[in-house]
């Protein structure tokens, strides 16, 4: 096994994420994202955009919004590090994603990640004044992490 990053359009890391997770839905927004192959087949993607925080959203950070891999050892460390590098060369300063509450994060401690803030369950995204439909993450603690520096 010889992993390895390519390129992937983002309609096509849509699709690998809908092809192994149906209960994902694309993310809003996109700046870039990555894939890694095993020979000649996908078999991980990185979705990477603006933070879906708006307070977070400073012009010099961004968000892994979406990893989605078909199991391969390895290849979501490659795809955390791999995302972080692009970053770094795109001129971003800053790189976060989440991970919920009950979830290892053994791939991001590899790609040498570290916690940055725990976030108490959120009751949803619907206020009165702007009701939205659910999506299931309501109720969810979460872990904010940051690349290395």
């Amino acid at each position: 096994m010889s992993l390895r990053t390519v390129p992937v359009t983002f309609a096509e890391a849509c699709q690998f994420v809908a092809d192994w997770h149906r209960h994902h839905r694309p993310p809003r927004g996109h700046k870039f994202s990555i894939g890694v192959a095993d020979g000649e087949v996908l078999v991980g993607v990185a979705i990477v955009g603006r933070p879906v925080a708006r307070l977070l959203d400073d012009g010099q950070t961004l968000e892994v919004t979406r990893v989605t891999t078909d199991g391969h050892r390895n290849a979501c460390s490659l795809l955390y590090a791999a995302a972080w590098q692009a970053a770094k060369a795109l001129g971003y300063r800053r790189l976060i994603t989440y991970t919920q509450d009950g979830e290892s994060g053994a791939s991001l401690r590899a790609a040498g990640w570290r916690i940055v803030a725990a976030r108490p369950p959120a009751p949803g995204w619907s206020r009165p004044s702007r009701p939205r439909e659910a999506h299931g993450t309501a109720g969810i603690a979460r872990q904010r992490w940051h690349a290395p520096t």
